[in-house]
């Protein structure tokens, strides 16, 4: 059995031109492509500052507060608001509503 079997390996080897097993081409590739471009560089990763404890205080930005008065005092003007114009109970209830959630 042995006898039989090296020769056709050898056979094999020498039609397959020797040593070109390692040369395989991707489907579509070609050995005249031009080599794939290099990969772009990571990004940089910056890390922020720790604060330090004793350290100074950086400057804080000024957060303006917003003009608007509270749900609560915008309700309660409209219910008066309503309560002047006239409305009835159900009406002022959904005047109100409507007159708060538009309000400043």
């Amino acid at each position: 059995m042995l006898r039989s079997l090296f020769p056709t390996c050898v056979l094999i080897v020498a039609l397959s031109g020797g040593g070109a097993f390692a040369q395989l081409f991707p489907p579509g590739g070609s050995l005249y492509n031009p080599p794939p471009p290099a990969p772009p560089p990571p990004p940089r990763i910056e890390v922020p500052p720790v604060p330090k404890i004793d350290g100074p205080r950086s400057a804080h930005p000024n957060v303006r507060s917003s003009r608007r008065n509270s749900f609560g005092d915008r309700m309660s003007r409209c219910l008066d608001e309503g309560a002047a114009l006239g409305l009835n109970q159900s009406d002022r209830a959904t005047y109100a509503r409507s007159c708060a959630n538009l309000r400043d």
